[in-house]
């Protein structure tokens, strides 16, 4: 779910693009995919784009709506870690909490909002807090420094306080083209479908320190070692080594997915897809996490006449979803099609693809989690974690990551 696109406010992202030639197949995401839908009480309403969409909205209650406008006199954040759905409770009401947030969430980690830490999953909006007291207040703070930057008031929409801003943006062929640039970049040195089994460590002698063993017994020497797996993945892995290690990454949890594409004629449609897709907050029934609009978000990605929508099921909420045969599954997304958006016809394309790694979950505790990991790592000089498991789920921040990690190794001391 999160790396299908990627928003394109992130310059090393930018720069990685630029350095692959790829700048030119960039494909920023059309106008229409700004309009963003949750499903609640039978049907969908349209994310508010301003206060006065906010008031006639009818997707949250009158008293809903007052709670948010409570913000500034929320009480303060109490000690200790706090969730997600705590955060949002506490500062805007239960309501906005259980529609808006965790749909959000469910959106974005395909996870449990009452069970992810708002520190390690969100924390500018935990800075925002810190260093302004509140959410309006940082609002209004941050607009004044905008201000001040341009010399005259700030214009234009606004984004969601503590969201980030940017366009979404893919390739004209999906986000495979980096995948393969990459590949083709890094030629020869590159290797496939070679799995490693396990890492040693070999300290006090002229060898090279690490001995990894891949699943066909070959050998390899390193004197660094970057393991960009999934936290579990990574535990196996170094097991042998270092179980207190291993044990640490295995205490991070994921979220496996299905990722269900649908196809159908255009003419079948009750009405047009203009939009993102929609949300599901988990109260409301359906089984699905959300709907994309595929071909409404980036034009082109189904033929003429016809289109293509990608429905996600599954979850941290909801991890059995994934084993599902695939008929069961599409007749579960079929149903749900049905409910949310009025859609009876059969679809003339379907393909499901499941993530039974998923997604990390962040839960409560996470940052403890990192520091133990660091703690550990200390321990062997040249061994260096990367990846989607600790410290951002989506693209741009993997991306971030890795050019910084990458200065980290070369500036290692040689063993």
């Amino acid at each position: 779910m999160t790396h299908w696109c990627f928003l394109d406010n992130v310059p090393e992202m930018l720069a990685l693009v630029r350095a692959l030639g790829l700048q030119h197949r960039l494909q920023p995401s059309d106008d229409a995919a700004r309009k963003r839908f949750v499903f609640r009480g039978g049907r969908l309403h349209a994310l508010p784009g301003g206060p006065g969409e906010f008031l006639r909205s009818r997707l949250l209650t009158g008293p809903g709506k007052l709670r948010i406008a409570l913000e500034p006199f929320a009480r303060s954040r109490p000690g200790g870690d706090e969730t997600i759905h705590g955060f949002a409770s506490r500062r805007i009401g239960r309501e906005a909490a259980d529609v808006l947030i965790d749909s959000m969430v469910s959106g974005i980690f395909a996870g449990d909002a009452r069970a992810l830490s708002l520190r390690a999953c969100f924390p500018r909006m935990w800075q925002l807090e810190t260093d302004h007291g509140g959410l309006f207040r940082a609002l209004f703070a941050l607009r004044r420094q905008k201000r001040r930057q341009r010399g005259s008031a700030a214009s234009g929409p606004q984004d969601p306080i503590g969201a980030p801003g940017g366009r979404l943006t893919s390739f004209r062929n999906g986000t495979e083209e980096l995948i393969r640039a990459l590949a083709a970049a890094l030629g020869s040195s590159l290797r496939t479908e070679a799995a490693v089994e396990r890492l040693e460590e070999r300290r006090g002698c002229a060898l090279p320190p690490f001995l990894l063993t891949l699943g066909s017994g070959e050998t390899l020497e390193a004197d660094a070692v970057v393991l960009t797996g999934s936290a579990r993945e990574t535990a196996r892995i170094v097991g042998g080594m270092d179980k207190a290690l291993a044990t640490v990454l295995d205490e991070i949890p994921t979220a496996p997915v299905a990722v269900v594409a649908l196809g159908y004629e255009e003419a079948a449609l009750s009405r047009p897809l203009h939009g993102f897709g929609f949300l599901v907050p988990r109260s409301e029934g359906p089984r699905v996490l959300g709907v994309l609009w595929d071909s409404s978000i980036f034009p082109g990605r189904a033929p003429p006449g016809r289109v293509l929508l990608r429905a996600m099921i599954g979850g941290a909420c909801d991890p059995a979803a994934v084993e599902q045969g695939d008929e069961e599954l599409l007749a579960e997304v079929r149903a749900d099609l049905r409910a949310t958006m009025g859609l009876e016809a059969k679809p003339v394309f379907t393909r499901i693809v499941r993530h039974r790694v998923g997604i990390p979950q962040y839960t409560v505790g996470h940052l403890d989690r990192l520091r133990r990991i660091e703690e550990r790592l200390d321990a062997h000089p040249g061994l260096f974690l990367g990846g989607n498991s600790y410290r951002g789920v989506a693209m741009n921040a993997c991306v971030a990551e890795a050019g910084r990690l990458a200065e980290r190794v070369l500036a290692a001391e040689p063993p």
